[in-house]
């Protein structure tokens, strides 16, 4: 694909909420969100030239934003644990049945592997397990497999502890 402003921005337009919830699904704090779609945008404008058009742009804006959120995700274990700074405002009703339910399901995919929580994220979002599979990189059997490998951690997960 030819690396100009107008193909960019064509591409953010239409994958901006794709990117954003890959991020939201590797970080927890605003900030760090924020710096990782920096980062994917960085890695889409770069690697914009070396897009052949083998897979569909869709297919290649996952690949990147969750190779990139892996790879920090990989990158931030390595180094000194920090105390963040935050409000500790939740503006969501606490009492709210549904609202737990969503935070627990959340806590408990923050738990998995970057590679496993990649895949869960990209089958919340109804993606076929042929997508999957191009998106990841493994073959569309493997997606079904790990799919009820992760679905059986996530249910033997202990809610009292959090990584």
């Amino acid at each position: 694909m030819e690396k100009t402003e107008a193909n960019f921005r064509q591409i953010l337009q239409e994958h901006k909420s794709t990117i954003y919830s890959v991020c939201y699904m590797f970080s927890k704090e605003r900030d760090e969100v924020d710096d990782l779609f920096q980062e994917i945008l960085i890695n889409l404008w770069s690697g914009l030239d070396k897009f052949e058009g083998r897979s569909s742009t869709g297919t290649w804006v996952w690949r990147i934003a969750l190779n990139t959120c892996i790879n920090s995700d990989r990158k931030k274990k390595k180094r000194v644990d920090t105390v963040p700074l935050s409000l500790d405002r939740d503006f969501l009703d606490e009492n709210d049945v549904e609202t737990r339910q969503v935070k627990l399901l959340h806590r408990r995919i923050n738990r998995l592997q970057p590679f496993d929580r990649a895949i869960v994220l990209l089958w919340l979002e109804n993606m076929s397990y042929d997508d999957i599979a191009a998106i990841v990189g493994i073959t569309t059997k493997a997606v079904g497999v790990r799919l009820v490998r992760i679905r059986e951690q996530l249910k033997q997960m202990n809610d009292n502890t959090s990584k």
